[in-house]
């Protein structure tokens, strides 16, 4: 299978996940939920990505765009909002696939949580960041953003094999991390990566961590690991793969097998 240009993809996708309704931008969701991540956080799971990752756990709904529901940045921030307060929760999030490509809405859905007490966390795998230098510039007005960048493995070689991405466009998730901080957003607090490490050798996670040292010192400090978890669906979506990670946890958060 030949690979694609995820920035090609991206414009495709977000065509199908998105409208507009009264000049308003909305986005296609597949469920709205409380969590345990980060301590407790309430989420939005967005239709729709511009990578194929061979192990992702909304597949079903990040590979395909004929589900879920349309709304507006208003109802999102409400239904958000809701789940936090009942909760207690300190954080939300978008999550799922791929907040980015709804460019309109995320920025408005932004503006509505300035005037709260939340964080939002925007979980993303920055390569739209990382295209367009203005994109981060936008997203850095708003001071109760968090971005994590998500890496598809420490390697282009590996992002490419693990995404079905080009390898050429793995560089714009580094960039999307140099776009941001000269943006202004402070790293390790307000931009910090996250990277997926199941399919890693240790010689790779230690070049990556010295070109994410090359960009900002405390950047290789603030890692968020990442590795598969083995759910029913996503067990079917490795063997389709043939991929078997190095490291993979059940459901449980019990370690599975190494090879």
């Amino acid at each position: 299978m030949p690979c694609f240009d995820p920035i090609e993809l991206a414009e495709k996708v977000s065509k199908s996940v998105t409208r507009i309704v009264n000049g308003v931008e909305e986005r296609k969701y597949y469920r709205f939920r409380g969590g345990k991540w980060y301590g407790g956080i309430a989420t939005g799971d967005v239709v729709g990505c511009n990578l194929r990752c061979k192990f992702c756990w909304s597949w079903r709904y990040s590979y395909f765009t004929n589900k879920g529901h349309y709304y507006s940045p208003q109802i999102v921030y409400m239904k958000l909002s809701s789940i936090a307060e009942r909760r207690k929760y300190r954080y939300v999030r978008l999550s799922g696939g791929e907040p980015t490509l709804s460019r309109k809405h995320l920025l408005s859905l932004l503006e509505l949580f300035e005037e709260t007490n939340l964080l939002f966390i925007l979980e993303t795998n920055g390569i739209l960041i990382g295209y367009d230098k203005q994109y981060a510039e936008e997203l850095s007005k708003y001071r109760r953003l968090i971005v994590r960048v998500s890496f598809k493995g420490t390697t282009s070689e590996e992002f490419e094999k693990l995404t079905g991405a080009d390898r050429r466009f793995y560089d714009l998730q580094f960039k999307a991390l140099e776009n941001l901080i000269d943006a202004g957003l402070k790293p390790g607090y307000q931009v910090y990566p996250a990277v997926m490490l199941s399919f890693s050798p240790e010689e790779n996670i230690q070049k990556f961590l010295e070109r994410l040292k090359e960009i900002h010192p405390v950047l290789p400090e603030e890692i968020d690991p990442e590795y598969v978890i083995l759910y029913p669906h996503v067990r079917e979506l490795l063997r389709k793969y043939g991929l078997k990670p190095r490291i993979a946890y059940t459901p449980k958060g019990i370690p599975d097998f190494m090879i």
